[in-house]
């Protein structure tokens, strides 16, 4: 299983650099000099070394070895690049693909299934299907979702009232 760790926004300036929008937690491993990601644009694949990484304005500025000019770069736009998993055993956080699919249980009942998650600026919103189904956002924070248990499948919720009434 690969996830997308970045994605190419567009070329900056007139030697090659690209704006990279990172979409990992490990930006600074992920996105280090002498890494070699795996990009796909479309049906075609790309291998790049990073050359140099600075940070503008929120994204990545990356310089690639194989990138010599402003026409290669741009030849790069929508380029999505991917990796497999870190392994962390003392992070305690999930990757979107393991709540996906869970049971989520509201007072002992299961009550639905997580079929995304939306991140927003502040907090995540688990996107569920209820039983009836109706669709519901529940923000994704210890306070309402206690407890994820992913060898069960399930997730435990205590939404505030009124939140699951659509």
């Amino acid at each position: 299983m690969e996830l997308m760790i970045g994605r190419v926004i567009k070329s900056h300036g007139i030697k090659g650099e690209l704006s990279v929008e990172a979409t990992t937690d490990e930006p600074e491993i992920r996105f280090a000099v002498d890494e070699v990601l795996h990009g796909r644009q479309g049906k075609k694949e790309h291998e790049l070394t990073i050359k140099a990484v600075r940070v503008h304005k929120g994204r990545l500025l990356i310089t690639f070895e194989e990138v010599k000019d402003r026409t290669a770069a741009d030849s790069l736009r929508g380029t999505q690049f991917f990796a497999p998993p870190l392994d962390d055993p003392d992070d305690d956080g999930f990757y979107d693909h393991e709540l996906e699919g869970l049971r989520v249980i509201h007072d002992g009942n299961d009550i639905g299934e997580v079929t995304g998650l939306t991140h927003g600026p502040t907090q995540s919103l688990l996107e569920v299907r209820l039983e009836s189904g109706k669709e519901a956002l529940i923000p994704f924070v210890e306070e309402i979702v206690p407890e994820v248990d992913l060898d069960e499948g399930t997730c435990t919720i205590t939404p505030p009232e009124g939140l699951l009434d659509l």
